[in-house]
């Protein structure tokens, strides 16, 4: 991904987002006892293969880290993104598999 601003997390609306080229791409989630439910990531069709969804779930997830949030992958793109990514499977919730 190049050229891309930086994530944000807008937590009133509950989901990470970046702005390129005036289209959103964002991840959304829910929070309940400690588990950040991630049930949604849409990146607009002319923005693709650019890394933005990848970036979107890994600002996610770091967060969840930073906060000692579990995470439950509830978004097919985040499952699969996660099974790639060994290293973020502490964060899921315990019994959960990809």
């Amino acid at each position: 991904m190049t050229d891309t601003p930086a994530i944000r997390h807008n937590a009133a609306a509950r989901r990470f987002e970046v702005t390129v080229d005036d289209a959103l791409a964002r991840a959304d989630y829910q929070l309940s006892g400690g588990v950040m439910r991630l049930y949604h990531t849409e990146v607009p069709q002319a923005l693709e293969g650019r890394g933005i969804a990848g970036a979107l779930v890994k600002a996610a997830l770091a967060h969840a880290r930073a906060e000692g949030l579990r995470v439950e992958p509830a978004c097919s793109y985040v499952r699969a993104w996660m099974k790639r990514h060994p290293e973020t499977h502490d964060l899921l919730v315990e019994g959960m598999g990809l």
